[in-house]
């Protein structure tokens, strides 16, 4: 895995919710940040938001940690994000890029940068959007806009050349980073290193897979071949009649 991923230049953050996966993430060398949202909160269990983030910060406190505001008015975003973003100095607060309402979050995302948070656009489907907002990050001394590369590729739309023409207009935003949200398989980090993208997120279940980078296909398939046999002896199946029997071995 180390030989595999030594070459690539994205920086991988854990996306999750779940405080034991956190920490064996955080001893993790691969994994450069982390990051969660109300959903995985709400998945994992978490009942107390500030108890939960605290336990998180008392455990990393040397790489950014995402949190994210949970009101759908722009004068109360701004309330929790100067709350949250004191949290410690590696908090980043994500901003959603409109509330429920559509309305977009640029003046609120200026107000804040201005005032020295930093700042996670989160739940950027276009360029459009990311061009709406990034004008108001100038003033950041450090910043991210979160594209979510995996459920644009759920609409049936390519994200390749999105995440390429966004990391094209960061270019003259050294203080921004991008970040390749939502990805779906392993070969999203491929992609992502690929067209230069700063940041992609993962979680568990894609962290749990990044040891078969670069595994031997025909070993890949005799690995396959013996789970399905292993598995069909473990549960007893038997396709023929009792009398002709064939017994898995």
């Amino acid at each position: 895995m180390k030989n595999f991923l030594q070459d690539i230049k994205t920086k991988i953050f854990a996306d999750g919710a779940d405080l034991k996966s956190i920490i064996e993430m955080n001893n993790n060398p691969l994994i450069s940040g982390f990051t969660t949202n109300p959903t995985l909160m709400r998945k994992a269990g978490v009942n107390n938001y500030k108890n939960f983030a605290l336990d998180v910060l008392s455990l990393i406190n040397d790489k950014p940690v995402s949190f994210e505001v949970i009101s759908d008015d722009f004068d109360e975003m701004e309330r929790q994000a100067l709350e949250i973003s004191s949290w410690g100095k590696n908090v980043i607060v994500k901003i959603p890029i409109t509330n429920t309402k559509k309305e977009i979050s640029s003046s609120l995302v200026k107000r804040l940068c201005d005032a020295g948070v930093k700042i996670n656009v989160t739940a950027v489907f276009t360029i459009e959007q990311m061009m709406k907002v990034l004008p108001n990050m100038s003033s950041a001394e450090a910043g991210y806009i979160s594209i979510f590369a995996g459920r644009i590729a759920d609409a049936g739309i390519d994200p390749l050349p999105i995440m390429a023409e966004a990391v094209e207009i960061l270019s003259d935003h050294p203080k921004i980073e991008l970040i390749w949200a939502s990805p779906r398989e392993v070969y999203n980090i491929i992609q992502a290193d690929q067209v230069k993208c700063h940041i992609i997120t993962a979680t568990d279940d894609i962290l749990k897979k990044l040891n078969l980078l670069g595994k031997d296909l025909s070993e890949f398939s005799l690995d396959t071949v013996k789970m399905f046999f292993n598995d069909a002896a473990a549960a007893g199946f038997n396709i023929f009649t009792d009398t002709e029997k064939y017994v898995v071995k």
